[in-house]
């Protein structure tokens, strides 16, 4: 079931908050249980089967989980045990066909397991259950109750793509006599957020969709497309994916908190970024915090020396990207992303410090910083390698620069200075794309963001609003209502097809 669905929105909703407002002022037991219960419902629709996919790895992690804290983590065996299940788990759905095929094509051999289909977040309640694990060991968490720890993992609003919760973060909330008497207040910011993030996806993300897909597609088949084509496609990508993400973060907080539940924060304007650290700091937040916690300082971190930690940053975002997707492309952005790492913490340290927080300086390095990013999004969302290249160079310019006719036409002796040519397509949808662009560009780069307008409501945890600078602040007031409803009608409105979130891939 899709957040951004008619079923969802109108009736699975409303029906939920009802039943557990409901319950809630009778048992809490009874109220956990019935959102236990419908956060299953909502995952088994998209495929009823894997139901039991996810209820197999909550009942072993639980066990696993409970063993380990019985034992005051005094041994690791269950650890390596429970994270090794897990990883198996994840494995076999996500990259059997994947390793099976390249050892197919360097051997000649012919194994065949038929389609696998990837259960629908099992990257992310992986990822929680490993999590849970490693605290338990650590003395950090326990749970002693099944129907906790399985609202713990299967919670609706974070269920299918995050955010990657620790238990210490969610389920102390769920123990408040208030989590269980729904208010207005609560309901009123949480709808508020969700609104927010519905309007980015159905109506920003999905609406420079149909910029982005022609261009890969076509770059995977073989078309090597010109400069401004590249370009285009490129950033409308770029912004697909952000207002995307950022339209799911939104909504995930959105609908936790009208249960009274605040969830961490997982998007937060990364395209301001001037370095990729800071960029890393504010694209899913808590996986970058499940990379460092659990892999990154588990190798060794920067303890050893400045060699050993490039090593560890490179291993660290190699593995995040091959955890996105079993392909080579991922494990290209992941090796990108490991090397645009190393080169900040080198200039940070010697050339960076020399030259000063200038204004040029800052505006040189947001600039480089979002290049990279952009550059790394080619190979993200390319499906082959070829593909991925192919709009690079198209981006370096060496498949040439071409313009509709209409706008050539205008340009005069233009053409006859620089090496433009006539390219397919009509001027009205050339200067639509790019209009698309800038608008989603400025927003992106310029406005603040959700957090930041609601930041008086305390609209996540560890979310500091004292540090905002932007005026626009949401406020209970009609004026509020009025703007909320508008963007929720138009979002209504735009939900015309089916359109998965981008993360539900990963």
């Amino acid at each position: 079931m899709l957040f951004n669905s008619y079923l969802f929105i109108f009736a699975f909703l409303p029906v939920t908050i009802i039943g557990f407002a409901t319950l809630g002022q009778r048992s809490k037991r009874a109220a956990i249980g019935w959102l236990t219960l419908t956060s299953l419902i909502f995952y088994g629709y998209w495929n009823p089967p894997y139901v039991l996919v996810l209820i197999g790895s909550i009942l072993a992690n639980y066990l696993i989980g409970r063993a380990i804290s019985r034992e005051g983590g005094k041994t690791k065996w269950r650890v390596i045990l429970g994270v090794l299940l897990n990883l198996g788990l994840l494995f076999y759905y996500k990259y059997t066909n994947f390793f099976l095929d390249n050892v197919a094509e360097m051997t000649g051999a012919d194994w065949e397991l038929g389609t696998i289909l990837l259960p629908i977040g099992i990257s992310f309640y992986t990822f929680t259950q490993i999590a849970y694990l490693i605290d338990c060991q650590r003395g950090f968490v326990r749970e002693y109750n099944l129907l906790d720890y399985a609202l713990f993992v299967s919670f609706f609003p974070q269920l299918i793509a995050g955010p990657i919760l620790h238990h210490k973060e969610m389920m102390p909330q769920f123990d408040q006599p208030e989590t269980y008497r729904i208010g207005s207040s609560n309901l009123a910011i949480g709808a508020t957020i969700f609104i927010f993030g519905l309007f980015k996806k159905a109506v920003l993300a999905d609406g420079i969709a149909v910029y982005a897909t022609p261009l890969f597609v076509g770059a995977d088949s073989g078309l090597n497309p010109d400069f401004f084509a590249a370009w285009g496609g490129a950033l409308a990508y770029t912004f697909q994916l952000y207002f995307d993400f950022s339209g799911y973060s939104d909504m995930a907080i959105g609908l936790a908190r009208m249960f009274g539940i605040v969830l961490p924060l997982n998007f937060a304007s990364p395209y301001k970024s001037r370095n990729i650290v800071e960029f890393w700091r504010t694209w899913h937040m808590t996986l970058s915090r499940f990379l460092r916690d659990y892999l990154y300082i588990s190798l060794g971190g920067n303890r050893k020396g400045n060699v050993r930690r490039y090593i560890n940053l490179f291993l660290t975002m190699l593995l995040g990207g091959i955890w996105h997707g079993a392909g080579w492309n991922f494990a290209i952005w992941g090796a990108l992303h490991g090397i645009y790492l190393m080169i900040n913490h080198a200039w940070s340290g010697s050339i960076g410090r020399v030259l000063g927080p200038g204004r040029l300086v800052t505006f040189g390095a947001w600039a480089i910083t979002f290049l990279a990013v952009v550059i790394g999004w080619v190979f993200f969302r390319a499906v082959t390698l070829d593909g991925a290249l192919n709009v690079v160079s198209g981006m370096a310019g060496m498949n040439g620069i071409a313009l509709p006719s209409a706008i050539t036409a205008r340009l005069g002796g233009l053409t006859d200075i620089f090496p433009i040519s006539t390219g397919e397509g009509g001027g009205a949808a050339f200067v639509s794309q790019w209009l698309w662009i800038i608008a989603l560009f400025l927003i992106s780069v310029f406005a603040p963001n959700t957090q930041e307008i609601m930041r008086k409501t305390d609209p996540a945890l560890d979310f500091d609003g004292t540090l905002v600078r932007s005026r626009i602040t949401w406020r209970p007031t009609f004026g509020w209502a009025m703007i909320t409803a508008l963007l929720g009608l138009i979002s209504i409105l735009a939900l015309t097809r089916v359109s998965e979130f981008l993360y539900f891939q990963f």
